[in-house]
């Protein structure tokens, strides 16, 4: 076969590997080539077929998901057995981060909403990585530390908007609060 030709074919193929998904993961984005070799050694690959449970809130955490193919519907429980939706998720998100490190019950249940691939990382594979690799673990927490910290900040901003928002609300209304 030509070179050229192989050299496409290659490329392809290298576009669609794990190791290619998870460098375009925030959370693993300065992973050495090297490092993500042993990341793809420990993460687990699962197909889910449309509408199937992940997990369900109040489960046990172990771990987060990283979506590959497919979109997740994340949702709480509400009044009535109604499904109050927190968030859709599609490709190159990620979820179920923060039982990574400690574990809690799951805050939310995670299905799919559609035929689904997910990457997951459990608590025991990070923590046997970081045994045998304690500096690609150092690196992966730096990035998960990264992730987290921005949401958090996100959040505060949010909810300083809506209790602005209330306020703003309550003064044009004459409600006391």
């Amino acid at each position: 076969m030509d070179p050229l030709w192989t050299n496409i074919f290659r490329k392809k193929l290298d576009e669609e590997s794990l190791a290619f998904f998870l460098k375009h993961l925030p959370i693993f984005s300065e992973l050495s080539p090297r490092a993500l070799q042993i990341l793809e050694g420990i993460v687990h690959v699962r197909s889910y077929k449309a509408n199937e449970t992940i997990f369900e809130e109040g489960d046990p955490g172990s771990g987060m998901y990283m979506i590959r193919s497919g979109t997740v519907k994340i949702f709480a429980g509400g009044q009535n057995n109604a499904e109050n939706e927190l968030a859709s998720l599609a490709v190159g998100d990620f979820f179920g981060e923060t039982t990574l490190t400690a574990p809690a019950p799951r805050s939310a249940s995670a299905r799919t909403i559609e035929a689904t691939e997910l990457v997951g990382l459990f608590r025991a594979d990070i923590l046997e990585l970081a045994e045998k690799h304690p500096a690609v673990c150092s690196v992966i927490f730096l990035g998960l530390t990264r992730i987290v910290s921005e949401r958090l900040q996100a959040a505060s901003l949010e909810i300083r908007r809506l209790k602005k928002q209330i306020g703003d609300y309550t003064a044009t209304e004459g409600i006391e609060t």
